[in-house]
């Protein structure tokens, strides 16, 4: 039993956190565009941090469920709903066999996230069950997900502990000015003064051209020096900035490329990914240079972060002091 799809979505796969040791030999990373929402997610329904979800953009997909199972939705408001009613995000949510959950157009950011309590049964593949589209390996089929697919559950549905404190507050992704933190490099020397100014200090904005291979930026020219805009080929880091000869920043994401021959004048730190794939078109961004040191700070913060949710929502609600208005909403959740 599992999860049937009665709609695919624009575009639906199955991720985590990417095949990684593999881009010596040109496999692609792939993973999760956006790693927090998705961290979150599995931490509602007590998986493993690593465990496999549905990662849908622009256009969410329509779901029915073949058993009873235990979900969690993160990311983009994509106004879900449980047989027609509105369902709600950041929350551990039980549903029942024949249930049908739906997604419409992204209302607040791009990328939305579904996690499954009774876990996907989607083979690994080189350590990863995330879906290379460009390969054409892991996740379901190497493909992306359409009308009439079944993924079959690995797991029948678990008790999860506390399970009325398993809620948080919904992240929001409506800033019209973000900001974006970088560790320069590598090839910031390829850069002009005025260049590396310019990217510092002027606003840039997203444009329609954007996918899971990467982001294009539009704005003001960012100059080279006379070494030019390109270089030998070397590889790529998620978050590389790169910059070629038209001065329009390219930022470079999960299904990135492995190697590429344009100068790189910064790499996004990896806590402020999430924030610029969930932007929309048009929105703007600023970049603000940081250390090394600086930026290992801010990651080691939010795995701090992360482990305060799971005290959290291991904490038993304060519901559980009126046992009998907790057990009339733990009829609620679980009645057929």
């Amino acid at each position: 039993m599992g999860v049937l799809f009665l709609k695919g979505g624009l575009f639906t796969t199955v991720q985590d956190m990417g095949r990684n040791g593999y881009q010596k030999s040109g496999f692609h990373v792939s993973g999760v565009m956006d790693k927090r929402s998705f961290m979150i997610a599995n931490l509602l329904v007590d998986n493993p941090e690593n465990e496999a979800v549905l990662e849908f953009t622009m256009i969410g997909p329509t779901l029915k469920f073949t058993s009873d199972t235990i979900i969690s939705i993160t990311g983009g408001d994509f106004c879900p709903k449980i047989n027609g009613k509105e369902a709600p995000m950041y929350t551990a949510i039980y549903v029942h066999k024949d249930d049908v959950l739906e997604f419409q157009y992204a209302r607040e950011g791009n990328w939305g996230y579904v996690a499954f309590s009774s876990r996907l049964d989607i083979p690994m593949m080189m350590g990863s069950r995330s879906t290379d589209t460009k390969c054409r390996i892991g996740g379901y089929h190497g493909r992306k997900m359409e009308k009439g697919d079944h993924i079959w559950f690995r797991a029948k549905r678990r008790y999860l502990s506390s399970f009325l404190s398993r809620s948080i507050p919904r992240e929001h992704f409506e800033e019209q000015l973000v900001k974006i933190r970088v560790v320069m490099g590598p090839q910031d020397d390829y850069f002009a003064a005025e260049g590396i100014q310019t990217f510092l200090e002027e606003e840039f904005m997203v444009t329609s051209d954007c996918d899971r291979m990467g982001y294009r930026l539009d704005g003001p020219y960012i100059a080279h020096n006379d070494r030019g805009a390109d270089i030998i080929s070397d590889g790529i880091a998620l978050g590389s900035v790169q910059v070629p000869s038209n001065g329009r920043p390219i930022v470079m994401l999960s299904d990135r490329q492995t190697t590429g021959g344009y100068t790189k004048i910064a790499t996004i730190i990896s806590v402020d990914i999430p924030k610029l794939v969930q932007c929309k078109e048009q929105t703007k961004i600023r970049f603000e240079k940081i250390s090394v040191a600086k930026a290992q700070q801010l990651y080691l913060k939010e795995l701090d972060e992360y482990d305060v949710i799971r005290r959290k929502i291991h904490h038993p609600c304060r519901e559980v002091l009126d046992p009998r208005q907790s057990a009339k909403r733990i009829a609620a959740l679980f009645k057929d």
